[in-house]
């Protein structure tokens, strides 16, 4: 089992920008990719960036050049560092985690920090 715990959410403006953290506690070494998700009202929950464990990330053409994620080992978080932020950014941001033990595969999720970029 994994929990994931976010913090970094708030309000911003326009250009502005934050960092958001993902802290995981569990089985930790089971932790393959990382990812951030979002979901704005109305709309489906999307990928915004990803990260393996070897490093490789992956990110949405719309944050692509803006958004960089990252993840420190030895503290065992995962960051998401937001710059140039826009409204269209607003939503809620999800740490997500995908596990594997022997054969079997499992999905984590946080609880969700809220991101409001004003215009």
């Amino acid at each position: 089992q994994v929990h994931l715990v976010e913090s970094g959410g708030g309000l911003v403006q326009a250009g502005g920008s934050l960092r958001l953290s993902c802290l995981p506690s569990g089985v930790v070494f089971s932790i393959t990719e990382m990812a951030w998700y979002r979901e704005a009202p109305g709309k489906q929950r999307e990928l915004v960036a990803s990260i393996t464990s070897d490093g490789t990330a992956g990110y949405v053409d719309s944050v692509r050049g803006r958004f960089t994620i990252s993840r420190e080992y030895r503290e065992d978080t995962m960051s998401l560092q937001m710059n140039s932020l826009r409204p269209e950014d607003t939503a809620v941001y999800y740490c997500y985690a995908k596990t594997i033990m022997v054969s079997r595969v499992d999905d984590y999720w946080g609880q969700g920090t809220q991101v409001t970029v004003s215009s």
